[in-house]
């Protein structure tokens, strides 16, 4: 399967191809639109030249970081604390796992063990591991037995409550639609 969260080609084809773009498209999804947030990798390694690298993230001068993702149009509507997040992520994923993102999934021994560890990632609480869990699981084939159920929720199947279930531009306006609708339901009671 395709990803297409950023509902941009060129964008999509890197989420799809760099697990890090993907985990800094998903940290990155928070106050502003998923399609902004999912193209940040893509605008960042346009940027620098080439494909990101957690190595290189994490060596990056900060100041500097920061200001190449302030350039306009900018990466996030707050570029200079993303900016130091997605640098704290490339620096745990360079310490933990060899600067290579596959390598939380890759030996997670089931659905619990793998939340446990997206749950540890910088920026991810357990809403957006389970979320990204829930996107690996559906568009990625990462499977480990209980992955559903450590998803919660997002791992349901024929869901549309999340990133991981937007597949096309039609289940991006289901997502959306789905969460206006747990938007207006506290209000109701």
């Amino acid at each position: 399967m395709r990803i297409q969260l950023a509902q941009r080609d060129e964008a999509d084809e890197l989420l799809g191809r760099s697990p890090l773009a993907l985990l800094v498209g998903m940290l990155l999804d928070q106050q502003i639109p998923m399609e902004w947030a999912f193209t940040g990798p893509y605008t960042i390694s346009q940027r620098l030249g080439h494909d990101l690298t957690a190595a290189e993230i994490a060596s990056f001068e900060p100041e500097a970081f920061a200001a190449l993702l302030a350039e306009k149009p900018a990466v996030h509507r707050y570029p200079k604390s993303m900016a130091a997040r997605i640098q704290q992520l490339a620096a745990y994923l360079v310490e933990h796992y060899d600067g290579r993102p596959e390598k939380i999934w890759a030996d997670a021994g089931d659905g619990k063990a793998l939340l446990k560890r997206l749950m540890a990632l910088p920026g991810y609480g357990k809403q957006k591991a389970q979320i990204f869990l829930a996107l690996l699981g559906k568009q990625l084939g990462v499977q480990p037995s209980g992955w559903r159920e450590a998803a919660g929720l997002y791992g349901e199947e024929g869901s549309h409550r999340s990133v991981a279930d937007v597949v096309d531009a039609e289940s991006l306006v289901r997502v959306r639609a789905a969460k206006q609708e747990a938007k207006r339901a506290p209000e109701a009671q």
